[in-house]
């Protein structure tokens, strides 16, 4: 798949290691508030709370949790408002980086932010400055379940989609922002278990790293992710990793 790095794979380890300790639920309750904000508390009336509905109950997120969340958003209990801001900056090596965040103090987040970016070595752009590197996608992640790579390349493909690549235990759609709902509902239609669906940041052309810069720019990574405020983290950075001599 054109643009998707492999610290995908990483990131879906580091996935499950949040959820036990319920960071992945905090992101999942916010995007819920804000999509039930924007768009009214009725999933059926209202896309992309569907969505998050969903990726929270693929999640295993109780639906108290849900329902407490959805509720906050319509004003129905007192909850916090939350903006949505996506910063922009570069790693070391040159390593374009694409950080998306949901806050209720912009101060706060973006000093935390730039932050990080110095601590790791690398800086802050303003905006625009390396989002021309990245193309606004859908992806759709799967198990792999008991359909073969050419059975859901043609579902996906008769859906819209773009691309199919099967990567370890998942495959992984790609689709327009325009497809992305019609992928997303055939996939579902067919009692396929999803994963996860959202519409990401995907880079153009990947850029090769190895070595120390590797490793700083991990550290960078994770260390945004780790950030209370910050929803997803995208680069253009495919980690190469070096085999070691006994």
């Amino acid at each position: 798949m054109s643009g998707h790095s492999k610290w995908a794979t990483t990131k879906r380890k580091k996935a499950a290691i949040d959820a036990k300790r319920g960071k992945m639920f905090t992101k999942i309750i916010k995007e819920i508030t804000i999509a039930a904000r924007e768009g009214g508390g009725d999933p059926n009336g209202n896309p992309r709370l569907r969505l998050a509905v969903d990726n929270a109950k693929a999640a295993n997120m109780p639906a108290d949790n849900i329902e407490r969340a959805i509720k906050k958003a319509t004003g129905e209990l007192e909850g916090v408002t939350y903006h949505e801001l996506t910063y922009e900056g570069y790693a070391p090596a040159g390593i374009a980086v694409m950080v998306e965040v949901a806050t209720d103090n912009k101060n706060r987040t973006v000093a935390e932010v730039r932050h990080l970016f110095s601590k790791s070595g690398g800086s802050m752009g303003e905006t625009g400055s390396v989002a021309w590197m990245f193309d606004r996608k859908g992806i759709v992640t799967l198990p792999l379940q008991d359909k073969s790579e050419d059975e859901m390349m043609e579902l996906s493909l008769e859906a819209g989609a773009d691309d199919l690549q099967k990567e370890d235990d998942f495959f992984i759609i790609q689709t327009s922002i325009e497809a992305f709902e019609s992928v997303r509902k055939a996939v579902s239609e067919k009692n396929i278990t999803v994963d996860n669906a959202s519409l990401q940041w995907v880079a153009k052309n990947l850029v090769q790293v190895k070595g120390e810069d590797a490793e700083k720019i991990i550290k960078l990574i994770e260390s945004l992710e780790d950030c209370d405020d910050v929803q997803n983290v995208y680069t253009n950075a495919d980690i190469i990793e070096e085999l070691t001599k006994d």
